[in-house]
């Protein structure tokens, strides 16, 4: 009756489980007694218990799994921090020159430089953008100076690379060659300055003599004019006088006109350029504003195979020159704005109405060459608009006339041969009996030798003989080009002095002067290759009064004629077949009104 009655603790049955649920808690009887024995197995059925939901359980929620799991990730950790804390020595010593070469770089910004670096910066900038601007496939002249270019960039580099005391030192050098090459420019070579101080001598000594005509001084001038004439006097295999005569007969198509029979002949010749152009200036030409057409942006156009007109066929390409064939001539065409955008700020093109296109080429002193050129290529306006935006015209074009320009056909064709009573050293000045530099002026300052039916496009003058024959011509014998070559020797450079003041005094005068450069070679080689060889040596004259004397390059245009126009007639080798002329084609290309 009085027995006690012991309760045991007995877990309630377990539902089952997945493996991401937890197991609730197991309900728990209490017994109101406990022996030792049952409370040690319950212990162990709770660690059984723990021990299997522990196993349950997904592998990345074991605490010790998880925990050996990021103890290598941990241990990384801590070593990029000890790392970045404690950097190694020669990361350390590579920071500390970094930041020693900003240091630097800072100071010497915040001193001012010296006038000569900083011309010579400009300059450096000047060039890195003119090389950028140049076409991808240059001339074997332009690949090698960016090749030179580009050397004297990583040697700067270099330097730049160098420690401190050694940059200091290269730049003393350089500081020295810059004020040495200045000293070279403002006293030149002695054979240069030796030519010079000798025509100085010849000036001064022509002045007295006009100045004290004695008998015997006027003896030798006499004497000494004789002697020019008989130098002058062309000789018996010498060509015919006028490029337009030494043409190879046209081929002309079924109906088509015959020459006009000759003129005749003038009883005196123009005056001026004004008196030229009376008969082509009856009505007053209004010229509007080059920049009043609306056009559109587009990308520089790429140097593609040009569109041929009708009458013309693309024979060959070479070195980035066309060769065509038309009128049963050879002629040659190039990309000639090469030359204008050296140093230019920026260049743009525009896309005007009647397929034609506008270029603008801004100088950095704000200055602008703006030039219209139609389907063919051909420019028909050239304007340069000064930076007080006053507008001076170059080439232009009548409106009348446009439809003329689009066809390849000579204009010469519609005027009589051309027949002048003039001495030859009139019309054909020869450099190489100059004396005195004055005549250079005289000479390109006289008006064209008959007059000026109207105003011709640029490339109508480059491809006509006929209408190049109204304008005189200086013949640059002087300058001796190698055989098959286009390079003019450094020696040689000097002798352009004489005519490159002439035509800046020109441009003084008028800045809307244009002069074109011919080059011509001998009979020897294929007529092709004579063709480019001949407009590479009137490219290298005209570049070399442009580098060196500071001639405008939109004031220069460039032909070469290869063994067409021969000033002695012979197959052979020739020196004076390899030339190169000049001539003053203003009046031919734009009115003179617009240059008063």
């Amino acid at each position: 009756m009085g027995a006690a009655v012991g309760l045991t603790l007995i877990p309630a049955p377990l539902p089952a489980l997945s493996r991401d649920a937890q197991p609730p808690a197991a309900p728990l009887i209490l017994a109101q007694a406990q022996s030792p024995e049952e409370e040690e197995l319950l212990r162990r059925k709770k660690r059984e218990g723990a021990k299997r939901d522990e196993q349950r359980a997904p592998r990345a929620e074991r605490p010790a799994q998880r925990e050996r799991a990021e103890r290598p990730a941990a241990r990384e950790r801590e070593t990029v921090k000890r790392r970045a804390a404690e950097p190694e020595p020669a990361i350390t010593e590579e920071r500390q020159k970094r930041r020693k070469d900003r240091e630097a770089i800072k100071r010497r910004a915040a001193e001012p430089d010296t006038p000569a670096i900083a011309e010579e910066r400009q300059k450096r900038r000047k060039e890195r953008e003119a090389i950028k601007r140049r076409p991808t496939e240059p001339e074997p002249a332009i690949a090698e100076e960016r090749q030179k270019r580009r050397k004297e960039r990583e040697a700067v580099g270099q330097r730049a690379a160098d420690p401190e005391p050694a940059i200091a030192e290269e730049r003393q050098k350089r500081r020295k060659e810059r004020e040495a090459v200045k000293r070279r420019a403002a006293e030149p070579e002695p054979a240069i300055a030796e030519e010079r101080q000798k025509r100085r001598k010849e000036r001064e000594a022509a002045r007295q003599r006009a100045a004290e005509p004695e008998p015997a001084i006027t003896e030798e001038r006499q004497k000494r004019r004789k002697e020019r004439e008989a130098a002058i006097r062309r000789p018996e295999n010498a060509a015919r006088l006028f490029d337009s005569a030494k043409e190879k007969p046209v081929r002309r198509k079924p109906g088509a006109e015959t020459d006009q029979p000759a003129r005749a002949r003038a009883e005196r010749l123009p005056e001026s350029d004004a008196a030229a152009q009376a008969r082509a200036s009856t009505n007053p030409v209004q010229i509007g504003s080059v920049l009043s057409e609306e056009g559109r942006r587009i990308e520089r156009p790429r140097r593609e195979r040009p569109e041929v007109p009708e009458g013309a066929e693309l024979v060959r390409e070479v070195n980035n020159r066309f060769i065509f064939q038309t009128n049963n001539t050879y002629f040659i065409e190039r990309p000639r704005e090469e030359r204008f955008i050296i140093d230019a700020r920026e260049v743009y093109y525009e896309e005007l109405p009647r397929s034609r296109q506008r270029e603008v080429v801004v100088r950095s002193d704000g200055t602008r060459i703006v030039t219209i050129r139609n389907r063919w290529g051909d420019v028909v306006r050239r304007v340069k608009i000064l930076p007080d935006d006053r507008e001076i015209v170059l080439v232009y074009v009548e409106d009348d006339h446009y439809d003329e320009v689009l066809e390849w056909r000579d204009p010469g064709l519609d005027l009589p041969p051309l027949d002048l009573d003039i001495p030859v050293r009139d019309y054909i000045l020869d450099a190489e009996w100059v004396e005195d530099p004055e005549d250079y002026y005289t000479f390109l300052d006289q008006p064209p030798v008959e007059q000026v039916e109207r105003t011709y496009s640029l490339d109508e003058v480059r491809r006509s003989a006929r209408i190049r024959d109204k304008v005189r011509r200086i013949d640059l014998d002087i300058i001796n080009f190698e055989f098959g070559s286009a390079q003019i020797p450094e020696s040689e450079i000097g002798k352009l002095e004489g005519v490159a003041e002439a035509m800046q005094r020109l441009l003084k005068e008028n800045p809307g002067e244009t002069f074109l450069i011919e080059g011509h070679t001998d009979a020897v080689g294929a007529e092709v290759a004579n063709l480019a060889l001949s407009d590479q040596r009137a490219e290298a004259v005209a570049t070399a009064l442009t580098n060196v004397f500071d001639i405008a390059p939109e004031n220069m245009e460039t032909q070469g004629y290869g063994e067409q126009y021969l000033k002695v007639e012979t197959q052979d080798p020739e020196r004076e077949n390899r030339r190169v002329a000049i001539r003053r084609i203003t009046p031919l290309i734009a009115p003179v009104a617009s240059s008063e």
